[in-house]
């Protein structure tokens, strides 16, 4: 372990009053592996790094690739049309609407929770109990049925009803669950210690998640999330194991090489030096992608994991907290960028 960035790691811990686990490498080098604060407050359970956190939206990319594997295989294409695909009730639905724009999210649909309009993720819930949330369909009631926000292509807007809706295609595509499928064709694949767990009867090793009040009480994120996950977020895994399926992405061991590229290819830039491809960020310079970024905001959830490509530094940072990543892997970033260059 490099001792400069373990224990900057410690002290940005501290600082931050970081809950979670970091994972980071460099090409073959393991720079740092370290856990803080408590999987579980109640009983004072430790995070560990074999700990398994929720990591919302980051699991995006484990759509994108299912996505993937089925185009690959001939079963669709990424220019297949949403009406060819699923035949379901959306009234007011573009006809012109594809696979590519789903995973682009350019589609131009309305999302089930826009973050221009609601600032509270917990609001979703008071017509329709998260506890009766455990598959994409049951999401569908919250946006089938609204208007188109604009034409497919147009432009990004990021949204999470395009991937239930590429979640239902991988259902309808494979005729296996979506969550199945992804544990079968990609977890177990790739020997990943990651699952889409019940937020009712989470397994050992799996972190609560925790949201801190202003008065400095908490309470968990159960009534605060689906009970279960699905395409557009939810899944459970270690810091560590993001590291690992992401070089099981770019070694060809999920998908083959051009496919790969296709997923990791800059489809529409959000402004001047941020890109989105399947499922995953990017940052650019000079129409070169400089690192790829994968997150996800959820409440008592937060998840940040970079890829650099230049310079095969990759960073995960998952917290049972609803903030610190991020934090947390900006000053990574800074302390192993000294080290390269001194």
């Amino acid at each position: 372990m490099n001792n400069p960035i373990m224990n900057s790691i410690k002290s940005m811990a501290a600082e931050f009053q970081f809950s979670g686990s970091i994972f980071v490498k460099q090409g073959d080098e393991v720079l740092a592996d370290s856990s803080f604060g408590l999987a579980n407050r109640s009983e004072q359970i430790n995070n560990e790094s074999d700990t398994r956190f929720g990591i919302a939206s980051g699991s995006k990319l484990f759509t994108a690739i299912a996505i993937c594997q089925l185009v690959e295989e001939g079963r669709l294409s990424y220019q297949t049309l949403l009406g060819d695909v699923l035949h379901l009730s959306l009234p007011h639905f573009s006809q012109e609407i594809t696979v590519h724009h789903l995973l682009s999210h350019t589609s131009g649909i309305p999302d089930y929770f826009d973050e221009e309009i609601m600032e509270d993720y917990e609001e979703l819930w008071i017509k329709k109990p998260m506890y009766h949330v455990r598959g994409p369909e049951d999401l569908l009631p919250f946006f089938q049925n609204e208007r188109m926000r604009h034409s497919p292509g147009s432009e990004f807007h990021y949204n999470n009803a395009g991937f239930i809706l590429l979640g239902l295609i991988i259902e309808q595509v494979s005729g296996m669950a979506f969550t199945d499928y992804v544990e079968k064709n990609i977890f177990q694949r790739v020997g990943l210690d990651a699952g889409y767990f019940e937020t009712d009867r989470l397994p050992s090793k799996t972190a609560l998640g925790y949201i801190d009040q202003s008065d400095g009480s908490w309470k968990t994120n159960i009534f605060s999330l689906p009970a279960k996950g699905g395409p557009d977020g939810g899944a459970y895994t270690t810091a560590c194991g993001m590291i690992q399926l992401w070089e099981a992405l770019t070694e060809g061991r999920l998908l083959d090489k051009k496919t790969v590229q296709q997923l990791l290819t800059p489809h529409t830039m959000v402004d001047d030096s941020t890109a989105y491809g399947y499922g995953i960020w990017m940052k650019t310079e000079n129409h070169a992608v400089t690192k790829f970024i994968l997150m996800g905001y959820d409440p008592g959830v937060n998840f940040r994991a970079a890829f650099h490509p230049h310079s095969s530094l990759s960073i995960s940072v998952c917290s049972n907290q609803s903030g610190g990543a991020f934090e947390m892997i900006k000053g990574i970033e800074s302390e192993v960028m000294k080290e390269i260059t001194s």
